[in-house]
């Protein structure tokens, strides 16, 4: 497997593999579908966007992703990771070894810390970014989804070093 810098021509794959995920429903907080046009501002290569690294296969196809962003919702040099593996793969450490090369780009950026914000009913999600080292920071209680079911955040915070 090969982890590498998005392309622009990995969106269309991209969004198949984010939307069957979201259509799945229950491990992100993401309700609507994406077009590859939207996938790419919003979490690929648009402005916001500090780095995204794909997992790709052998034989090309992609494994999953991971963006690292800016947000109005972070202190200044705290990123904003999401993680995304495609459904129904059995996993063979593609998050660690996407979060390897986002870390060292965070770190390359200047960031003091890396925030990654999941469902609380995602066990899975909590476990993997626990097991990468990302510390509880805060809990955003009641958030409701699209349908009015709340469910709390989880905010875990991953420091570069500097104070965060």
């Amino acid at each position: 497997m090969e982890i590498r810098p998005v392309r622009e021509g990995d969106a269309l794959a991209l969004a198949e593999l984010l939307n069957t995920i979201i259509s799945r429903g229950g491990t992100t907080a993401m309700e609507e579908p994406f077009t590859p046009e939207a996938l790419a501002s919003a979490l690929l290569t648009g402005p916001g966007v500090i780095c995204c690294f794909v997992a790709q296969e052998e034989d090309g196809s992609l494994a999953g992703f991971q963006s690292l962003l800016r947000s109005d919702d972070m202190p200044e040099g705290v990123g904003d990771i999401g993680t995304f593996s495609r459904v129904g793969r059995v996993q063979r450490g593609t998050g660690s070894l996407l979060f390897a090369a986002t870390r060292r780009a965070a770190a390359e950026r200047g960031l003091s810390a890396i925030n990654a914000t999941i469902r609380a009913d995602n066990a899975g999600g909590l476990a993997f970014y626990a097991r990468l080292g990302f510390e509880d920071h805060a809990i955003s209680h009641a958030v409701p989804l699209r349908d009015g079911t709340p469910i709390d955040r989880v905010s875990k915070r991953y420091s570069l070093g500097a104070a965060a």
